[in-house]
């Protein structure tokens, strides 16, 4: 040997096993050998070129990293928060709006009298204008009053320039009583605010307030025609529908008289609604019998109201007459 150790030449090896199963029981090894232990190899673990774990996954694809299933749930993700978010800011805006909706009815009510102040100025002066569109909205609140008595909705009142003011029911009333009562609380509570006006007229001596009663009493006493949708029409349907007729050639007459353009609509409207009304009424369903059952004690009741109306805003017509204010005359020709 190169190295000069010394080394003992290794034993026969009997039978064909090339391990013995068993040592001998004194066989000792000397002190400077040691065991000879079997070293395991470690397992080379496969690698991809691209960086991949062995198992052919992509990186990342678990935590949502970068790649392209990462990308698309990111996406996904944005999109539905996004659209969450609109919902929420769409609903906050319609809470809001449902809010906001008494306001919008009151916005309504306030814009459509400021236009009417306006317009009604430019004839008769701004103060005159004012107390007139208040006097229509003491009218009008008469109506409002009693429906709501009666449990129907009404809309706010609305006015519309050189034709008045309107307020709508949302549904009609149970029957023709209840439809008078509606109809008559807008003439008793407007001739009362106009006789209210013709008081501190009189008090005060002023041509203004005078003339503003005298027209207070004759818009109410115009609004107690026997024609339907007018607040006398309304009466009737408690008293005598027929009488809806009378109230209809009586328009036409002022119309042909006065030769005030304005009637027209009043005719064309009033005349589609009674026919429209009658035409339901000769049905003789048991609905429209029903509608129109009065007792005679209301009956009477409704005729009395109804011509002691006609009365007090005739008279207080006659009563406050004025010859002259802002270049027009208000009396009875």
């Amino acid at each position: 040997m190169d190295s000069g150790e010394f080394s003992l030449p290794a034993p026969p090896v009997s039978g064909p096993s090339a391990v013995p199963s068993s040592l001998p029981v004194n066989q000792s090894y000397p002190s400077q050998a040691r065991p000879v232990t079997a070293a395991i190899a470690p397992v080379p673990t496969p690698t991809s070129s691209g960086g991949g774990n062995p198992f052919g996954e992509q990186r990342g694809a678990r935590s949502g990293g970068s790649g392209p299933v990462g990308n698309l749930r990111k996406r996904i993700g944005s999109a539905f928060a996004g659209l969450v978010a609109l919902i929420a800011k769409f609903w906050a805006v319609i809470k809001g709006g449902l809010l906001l909706l008494p306001k919008a009815k009151l916005l309504l009510t306030l814009g459509t009298a400021l236009v009417s102040v306006v317009l009604y100025s430019l004839v008769f002066g701004w103060w005159f204008a004012v107390g007139f569109v208040l006097l229509l909205f003491v009218h009008e609140m008469g109506h409002v009053i009693q429906l709501r008595r009666e449990g129907i909705r009404a809309t706010a009142p609305i006015f519309v320039p050189f034709l008045g003011a309107v307020v709508g029911m949302k549904q009609m009333p149970d029957d023709a009583l209840a439809e008078a009562r509606v109809g008559l609380a807008g003439p008793i509570l407007g001739t009362a605010g106009a006789a209210v006006c013709f008081a501190i007229a009189e008090a005060t001596d002023s041509s203004m307030l005078r003339a503003l009663a005298y027209v207070g009493f004759l818009i109410n006493l115009l609004n107690l025609v026997p024609l339907t949708p007018f607040d006398g029409g309304r009466a009737m349907a408690a008293m005598a529908p027929a009488m809806w007729f009378i109230g209809l050639g009586a328009m036409v007459f002022l119309l042909l008289v006065t030769h005030i353009s304005f009637l027209l609509i009043f005719v064309l409207f009033g005349g589609y609604d009674t026919y429209r009304r009658w035409k339901l009424r000769k049905t003789g369903s048991p609905q429209q019998a029903a509608y129109y059952r009065v007792a005679p004690r209301a009956r009477l009741l409704v005729g009395l109201v109804y011509v002691g109306l006609v009365v007090a805003a005739a008279l207080g017509m006659l009563n406050s007459e004025v010859l002259h204010y802002a270049g027009h005359t208000f009396h009875i020709a």
